[in-house]
């Protein structure tokens, strides 16, 4: 076997959540929104110029990064854009996880990240989250090459609370954290405000998630402005054009709309709130998700047979057939309407 097969060989590829295309099916497997962007989306989308996609795309995403400093009341210069928050973060593995020390990421998380390390051939470890599915602050405390971790973390949805991030972050002054805040507009506080504080700190986010806009793929980084000058010198080494000019724009008109997103924030907040307590009444047990999901477990009924049962009604909910997740589904916040229909089928299928 070649050496370059070796290398590849290794990495086992991220796998994604099912996108069937099925009439009448009701999708809650990749937490994506179920309500429509911001009306600025569809007006800004209308008015688009053909002409306009004929020139390449502002490779330093001005527009977007402008409207993102404006909404944030931060310097442009704490901003780094790009394809969708996986980018950003494969982005950044690529350029802070480099030392031969282990980067430290949870052994329940995001699994994209052991996907990354393994590409770029950085070494890592995975502190097991304790028995409630929390993250342990001690265990990062140690020697290291990096931190990365989503906050709420997926797929358990748990927000961890601000101070202790910060902990996490000035005890590892000599390498970088990065806060990956996926869902952090359905939970608390973003650990954006201690950039200004810790200049080893990178939070990340997306417009996959609160702002319904997961078929543009955009997601951006803020940090301390060196750190985003790195970044950026690692993306115009890789692809200078990264963002399309329609993401450009489209995504500079959803973070316009203030009132829009609050809303729909707060919409989706409420049926996850209100889901909780229908699943309880089913025999279901889950951790506190402060996500736009809900981690859940049957007292009796295996997830995998649930799963399947779902799948027969064409409702779709993510399985993760893996140590401590198997018995457990991810069951993302649709509508009022959708979670209704979810919630009869599971009466029948666990009565």
């Amino acid at each position: 076997m070649k050496k370059w097969q070796e290398n590849i060989r290794r990495v086992i590829p991220y796998t994604p959540g099912e996108q069937p295309n099925i009439p009448g099916m009701i999708k809650l497997n990749t937490n994506e929104n179920p309500y429509p962007p911001a009306p600025g989306v569809r007006r800004v989308l209308g008015e688009m110029k053909e002409e306009n996609f004929r020139l390449y795309p502002d490779p330093a995403c001005s527009m977007l990064v402008e409207a993102l400093s404006e909404r944030y009341q931060r310097p442009r210069e704490q901003f780094f854009v790009g394809v969708g928050s996986d980018d950003v973060l494969a982005m950044a593995f690529l350029t802070f996880f480099n030392s031969e020390k282990p980067v430290l990421f949870p052994d329940i998380t995001y699994s994209f990240y052991p996907v990354w390390a393994e590409l770029f051939g950085i070494p890592y470890e995975r502190p097991a989250l304790d028995e409630e599915f929390r993250i342990v602050k001690e265990d990062y405390e140690r020697e290291n090459g990096g931190i990365v971790f989503p906050n709420p973390n997926a797929p358990t949805g748990l927000y961890m609370e601000l101070a202790q991030v910060e902990e996490i972050v000035r005890c590892n002054p000599d390498v970088i954290v990065i806060v990956d805040e996926a869902y952090v507009d359905f939970a608390g506080p973003s650990a954006m405000k201690l950039v200004d504080r810790y200049d080893n700190l990178l939070v990340v986010q997306t417009f996959s998630k609160s702002r319904s806009m997961a078929g543009m793929r955009i997601g951006f980084a803020v940090g301390n402005p060196h750190l985003i000058k790195y970044l950026n010198d690692v993306k115009y080494s890789f692809n200078s054009y990264t963002m399309s000019q329609a993401a450009l724009e489209l995504g500079a008109a959803a973070v316009k709309d203030e009132a829009y997103f609050q809303k729909n924030i707060e919409r989706l907040t409420k049926t996850r709130e209100r889901t909780k307590k229908e699943l309880k009444a089913l025999g279901f047990h889950f951790p506190d998700s402060a996500a736009n999901f809900i981690f859940a477990s049957h007292e009796s009924c295996p997830a995998k047979e649930i799963f399947e049962a779902l799948r027969q009604r064409r409702i779709y909910v993510r399985y993760f057939d893996a140590p401590r997740l198997r018995d457990y589904l991810r069951i993302t916040i649709g509508t009022d309407e959708e979670m209704e229909t979810l919630l009869r089928a599971l009466r029948e299928i666990t009565n």
